[in-house]
This record gives C-alpha cells, sequence and structure tokens, in this order.
C-alpha cells in the first residue's frame, strides 16, 4: 500500500537530511530516503569546512545564509557538531598571488560582500605564526570554521526524525515516477507518494535529474583527504592556498587534516574509491614546504568521497524547470557541507512558500535548459 506523505527527499547526505528537518520545522511530514545510510558518501568524510572564503559570486548570499545557521547550529540540532569558529585563511605564497587577491577583495566589497578581508605579512603571521617567512600575505574570513561531517549530518537526520521525518536508510528510491498530481517512490516493499520530490541525491543526482528529462553536466568525482599523526599545537585557522591545491587544519588533539581537491578515481557503482598515492605526496609536499613544524610527522590515514561536481562548479538548486512539484538539490562540487544548514532552508522556503529572499537565482537547474524558460 502506498504511504502518503508532504515531500519526498531522496539522498540522506546534509542537503537532504538539512531539507527534510527544515520541512519539519515547517509543518510538513516527509519520508527522507538514503541508499546507504545518512553521510555515507561526501557528506560524511569531508574536510568538515565551514567556509564562506573563496567562494562563487552566485553561491556566497546562500553561504552568508547558511553561516547564520551554523552559529546556532547547536540550538537547531541540540548538538554543536564539532563546531568550531576561528576564521579561515587563504595564503599568498608571493606578490603576485596577493595581487589577486587585492582584486578578489575589491571586486566583492563593489558588490557589497564584506566578509573577505585583505590581510598583510603581519597579519598572516599573527593568525597562522607557523606559515613559512616568504608568504607575503592573504586573505581572512573571520567568521568561518569547521565541523565534524559524520556527527553534523547524523545530527541533522536525527532532529528531523524526533520531528516527525521518516527516515529509510539502507534501500535505494526506484521506479520514480509522477501520477495523478503526486511523485510516486517505491523503496523495496514500500511504497511512498507526495506532492513534492527533492532530488537531494548527491553524485547519483545527475541520473535523476537525467531520467526525468533534465540532463545537466555533471561528473562523479572523489576529493581525497590525509590526517596526519600528532604534532604540537601550531595553527587556529583553516589555512587553503591561492595557488596550490591545499586546505588544512588542526585538530585539538594534535592531528592535522590535509586536504585540497586532488582526486581519487570513483567507482560509483561499487560505492569504492582508489587512490591516487602521487597527488597525495604532492599535498604533503605542500605542506611540508609551508610549514616546517610538520616535516616530523607522519600521514596515518587517507581516503575519499564520492561526489558530484557540476561544468560551472556551482551547485544545482531550485525548481525543476519541466516538472510540477519537482525540486534539485545537488552538484555542490567538493564545498557544499558548509551550504547545507542554508540550502535546506531555502529548499524548505521554495516548498512552502513557492519563493525564498535568499538570491539564488544562478543556482537554477534551468541555466542548463533555456528552452524550457
Amino acid at each position: 500500500m502506498t504511504q502518503n506523505v508532504d515531500a519526498i527527499v531522496v539522498g540522506g547526505g546534509i542537503h537532504g537530511c538539512s531539507t527534510a528537518l527544515h520541512l519539519c520545522l515547517a509543518g510538513l511530514k516527509p519520508v527522507l530516503i538514503e541508499k546507504d545510510y545518512a553521510g555515507r558518501h561526501a557528506s560524511g568524510v569531508n574536510a568538515g569546512g565551514v567556509r564562506q572564503l573563496a567562494r562563487h559570486i552566485p553561491e556566497i548570499p546562500l553561504s552568508i545564509r547558511s553561516m547564520g545557521i551554523w552559529e546556532q547550529i547547536k540550538d537547531l540540532l541540540d548538538d554543536d557538531c564539532s563546531f568550531e569558529s576561528h576564521g579561515q585563511v587563504l595564503v599568498a605564497e608571493n606578490e603576485e598571488e596577493l595581487a589577486v587577491c587585492r582584486a578578489r577583495v575589491a571586486e566583492l566589497n563593489a558588490l557589497g560582500f564584506t566578509h573577505e578581508e585583505l590581510i598583510d605579512a603581519t597579519e598572516l603571521r599573527r593568525l597562522v605564526p607557523a606559515v613559512a617567512e616568504t608568504c607575503p600575505g592573504g586573505v581572512v574570513s573571520r567568521r568561518d570554521g569547521a565541523a565534524n561531517p559524520a556527527q553534523t549530518t547524523t545530527a541533522f537526520r536525527r532532529k528531523a526524525e524526533r520531528l516527525g521525518a521518516i527516515a529509510r536508510e539502507g534501500v535505494a528510491a526506484s521506479n520514480i515516477r509522477y501520477s495523478d498530481g503526486l511523485w510516486h517512490v517505491d523503496i523495496g516493499t514500500e511504497a511512498f507518494a507526495a506532492p513534492v520530490l527533492v532530488n537531494a541525491a548527491g553524485a547519483w543526482a545527475g541520473k535523476i535529474a537525467a531520467a526525468l528529462g533534465e540532463p545537466v553536466p555533471v561528473e562523479t568525482v572523489a576529493p581525497m583527504l590525509m590526517i596526519t599523526s600528532r604534532v604540537p599545537h601550531f595553527i587556529d585557522p583553516v589555512v587553503i592556498l591561492r595557488g596550490r591545491k591545499l586546505s588544512f587544519k588542526q585538530f585539538s588533539n594534535g592531528t592535522v587534516l590535509i586536504g585540497g581537491g586532488h582526486l581519487a578515481t570513483p567507482y560509483q557503482d561499487r560505492n569504492e574509491t582508489v587512490l591516487d598515492w602521487k597527488s597525495l605526496a604532492t599535498s604533503a609536499r605542500t605542506v611540508f614546504e609551508l610549514f616546517p613544524v610538520m616535516r616530523s610527522a607522519t600521514i596515518v590515514r587517507a581516503w575519499a568521497g564520492i561526489e558530484a561536481k557540476m561544468k560551472d562548479d556551482i551547485p544545482v538548486l531550485g525548481p525543476s524547470s519541466r516538472h510540477k512539484g519537482l525540486y534539485h538539490q545537488f552538484g555542490f562540487s567538493l564545498h557544499g557541507f558548509q551550504l547545507g544548514p542554508g540550502a535546506g532552508a531555502v529548499m524548505a522556503e521554495l516548498i512552502v512558500n513557492g519563493g525564498t529572499q535568499t538570491r539564488i537565482g544562478d543556482l537554477g537547474i534551468d541555466r542548463f535548459h533555456p528552452s524550457a524558460l
């Protein structure tokens, strides 16, 4: 027998879980469907960066909206998600990169955004004392920080369930179809129907969109991360680079997380990845050169998560250009964790109110289907 609900959310990453929670807060009863378990892929194994810094301009309003939620995350989820706000710093390694930083901050200021601040060598070394002496400055976003991705995604799912969401894990959504004004989805032996369907299936969302007549230029990628042995405390902010690929964070136990976008090979149908050890060595070498304090550390573990990357590197967020009651929320292109709380809130507003005050006009799927406008 088919069970009627208010909304069907396919995908149990931070975006799907956030959307389910915010729908519950708006008084709706959604079902959340995850083929593995919440946070199994990108949302649970990323670097945990809560970053407004260095974002694409079309997604800055969403990032700012999300940051306001992050700063109240314990009140929302009854869980602090290990969120810490020590800022994020983008390091320029030479004067040419610093000039690019200067132009970037000036561009943002002209657009009315003030969260990125140009810093000189003195302020850089105050914030990141261990950085190489040759670095002339950079950019800081002082409200940014980091959180535990698996803890956060699980907290969203748990709070949504406490407020009435139905969660189904371990069985994939199948036979998605529209009939008699409702979206129908089968989950194993169960069937659900709702006037609203949210496609938040991460690396698998492109297949769903294509099956529903809205193909998009999306690829499956697997960003790699490493964790090191413990070293004495030497840094509080998260660090990224202007030129080379690197993200860098030290935990309270002394271990250091190293990322930056080097990619493994994903085998999506098997839920597996194969690491690229040469690229990992490049990341380790970058850390060795910029942070002498790390030269005695060893790499303890490395891994990769499977996620979706759009051709233009910005997500798809908003209503379908072809189908009533269908919404897309995917393709966050290696930088979606910070956006999760805000994207869920915005999606709930779109569904319940038919619009949102947060500017997301450049994120719609219709940018790939202009003929549907």
